[in-house]
C-alpha cells in the first residue's frame, strides 16, 4: 500500500523560502512519480512539480519555473520541494501525490494508480 506523508509548509513573506516534503513508500517498482499539486482559494487544483522514482524525469508548472526545486532521495523514500522567491499566487494547499504512470498525472492524463496524501497549507503574504 502506498502511504504518503506530507510536512512544512507554514506562513511566509513575500520573496522568502519554504521547504515542503513528503515521505513516500509502498511503491511496488521504479514506475512511480511524486510530487505536488496545489489549490488556490476558489481555483482548481494544479500540477506543481513532480520527480520520478529514477530521478529521470523533473516536471515543473510554468509558474513556478526558476523558483522552485524537487528531489527524491531515494534511501529516505521522501521527496522535497524547495520553494523560492514565493509570491502570493504561491498561497494554497499543498498536496503530495503520486502516480505509478510515470508522472502521467500532472500532464493532464489520467492514471489507475494515483494516490493523494494530506494538504499543507502555504500562506504568503505581502
Amino acid at each position: 500500500e502506498v502511504q504518503l506523508q506530507a510536512s512544512g509548509g507554514g506562513l511566509v513573506q513575500v520573496g522568502g523560502s519554504l521547504r515542503l516534503s513528503c515521505g513516500a513508500s509502498g511503491f511496488t517498482d521504479d514506475s512511480f512519480a511524486v510530487g505536488w499539486f496545489r489549490q488556490a482559494p476558489g481555483k482548481e487544483r494544479e500540477g506543481v512539480s513532480a520527480v520520478s522514482g529514477r530521478s529521470d524525469m523533473a516536471y515543473y508548472a510554468d509558474a513556478v519555473k526558476g523558483r522552485f526545486g524537487i528531489g527524491w532521495d531515494d534511501a529516505k523514500k521522501t521527496v522535497f520541494l524547495q520553494m523560492n522567491h514565493l509570491v502570493p499566487e504561491d498561497t494554497g494547499v499543498y498536496y503530495c501525490a503520486a502516480d505509478e504512470c510515470h508522472g502521467s498525472m500532472w500532464y493532464g492524463i489520467p492514471c489507475a494508480r494515483e494516490h493523494w496524501g494530506q494538504g499543507t497549507l502555504v500562506t504568503v503574504s505581502s
